[in-house]
């Protein structure tokens, strides 16, 4: 057996880091304080309907992805997106408008006006900034403003549930960044850079698959669950780190301690914060400035519904001043998530948008997610099913000093070694992200 390795927090970047290191031949440990693992990665049915806690797909960026699936044993439950999964809307002047995905859909699309589809010829000669940027620094520099609000602006409402004037464009959109760094420009490095890609066995975000489970993404929790088996152990909260020697010791429930010579922390920021206060309080004075918008998701299930769902779903830029983020329209994406005929629908309420938002009353959040889903949609049918889900605590924020951070965190590492700092804030926030991430960690502690 190899090196004993204990892991803080059971999320899927503690889990898969579990994996990983498991493979490598080290002797794993893992807490997780909640009773249940897998952190916002949960799957439920009710009354025939299928709804996600958190993330409800993944993309298919790496053979790593596929490696660990195979290894949990759940390739054969692998489910793809529909193909109308691809066409998705953006919310512009009250009316939803398809995301063109080609040169000749771009070309024809009212998204843009015709100014801003010209003003695009100009990237290629844009130069380079000369400080970090925020992304909407960076949208505007290079592709002008009018992409900033009706392209990126709502895709980070997507993902980050974040605000583009404050995220970093080099530590939240590492690979865009690289574009410019690399060739000078966004269009030559989307070219040229495909051939590196092949090479690499790597995909775009932009070209990959979205993959989830036949019941849910939380099978792949269920799959790393079974796989580690009695080193999981939910309802133990590690609430106090010390320094022993060579090792460490870790303070179970405020009672109980234990030994271990290494250790790899995946709990959010102000968790671990909380735990190397003692040992550095600098960096947990740092990690608490990670901001973590609040983010509510209210799921709609129809029986019947007389629309054509006939796509990924929309977004809705800052510009339009509505209540909602978004809506998925989860029954077109994948099979298998209603009773037959039936549809669903999951919206997002709130992040660095309206964070007061996402915390009102349950009812109150059904209330605007039906008011806006007819003003934008049409829709006058009541649900059959409704369910509510608060994050008063969702997605790590990416913002300016990001990186100032994450390079404190290597400080620390080096400065103390036997204690590894992961999970989504470090790496990207994406399922895919992590599980990448929880590799590149293993090699790490294990080399």
């Amino acid at each position: 057996m190899g090196q004993s390795v204990t892991i803080i927090g059971a999320g899927i970047s503690g889990l898969a880091s579990a994996y990983w290191l498991t493979r490598a031949g080290c002797d794993v440990t893992i807490f997780e304080k909640s009773d249940l693992p897998g952190g916002s990665i949960r799957s439920q049915r009710e009354s025939g309907f299928l709804y996600e806690f958190g993330p409800n797909s993944f993309l298919d960026t790496s053979p790593l992805l596929h490696e660990l699936i195979d290894g949990i044993g759940k390739a054969d439950r692998l489910i793809e997106a529909n193909d109308s999964a691809k066409n998705r809307y953006i919310l512009r002047d009250g009316r939803l408008v398809p995301l063109p995905m080609g040169l000749s859909t771009f070309l024809k699309t009212p998204l843009f006006s015709g100014r801003a589809k010209c003003r695009l010829l100009c990237e290629p000669f844009i130069g380079k900034a000369d400080h970090e940027e925020t992304l909407a620094e960076f949208v505007t520099r290079r592709l002008g403003r009018e992409f900033l609000d009706y392209a990126i602006d709502p895709f980070v409402a997507g993902v980050y549930a974040g605000k583009p004037d404050e995220l970093s464009v080099q530590a939240g959109f590492k690979k865009l960044y690289a574009l410019e760094e690399e060739y000078g420009s966004l269009i030559r490095g989307t070219i040229l850079g495909a051939k590196k890609r092949k090479k690499s066995g790597e995909t775009s975000k932009q070209s990959a698959r979205m993959l989830a489970f036949i019941d849910g993404l939380g099978e792949l929790i269920e799959g790393l669950v079974q796989f580690l088996g009695e080193r999981l152990h939910c309802g133990q909260e590690v609430t106090q780190i010390q320094r022993d020697g060579d090792g460490f010791v870790l303070e179970l429930n405020h009672t109980e301690q234990m030994h271990t010579s290494a250790m790899l922390i995946t709990t959010h920021a102000y968790h671990t914060a909380k735990l190397l206060r003692e040992m550095s309080a600098s960096l947990a004075s740092s990690l608490e400035r990670i901001i973590y918008p609040p983010v509510a998701i209210v799921f709609f299930g129809y029986e019947k519904l007389d629309y054509d769902l006939d796509g990924f779903g929309f977004l809705v830029p800052s510009k339009e001043q509505r209540r909602i983020l978004g809506t998925l329209w989860s029954s077109a994406i994948f099979p298998g998530r209603t009773p037959e005929d039936g549809a669903a629908l999951t919206t997002f309420i709130g992040g660095s948008r309206q964070p007061d938002l996402a915390l009102i009353p349950d009812d109150d959040l059904v209330k605007i997610a039906r008011e806006e889903l007819h003003s934008i949609m049409g829709l006058e049918n009541t649900p059959d099913f409704v369910w509510v889900k608060k994050w008063p605590r969702a997605i790590p924020q990416y913002n300016i000093g990001h990186l100032q951070i994450m390079e404190e965190i290597e400080q620390f590492e080096s400065e103390c070694p036997g204690i590894w700092i992961s999970g989504n804030l470090r790496g990207g926030i994406s399922v895919s992200d992590c599980i990448i991430q929880a590799h590149y960690m293993t090699d790490l502690l294990t080399n």
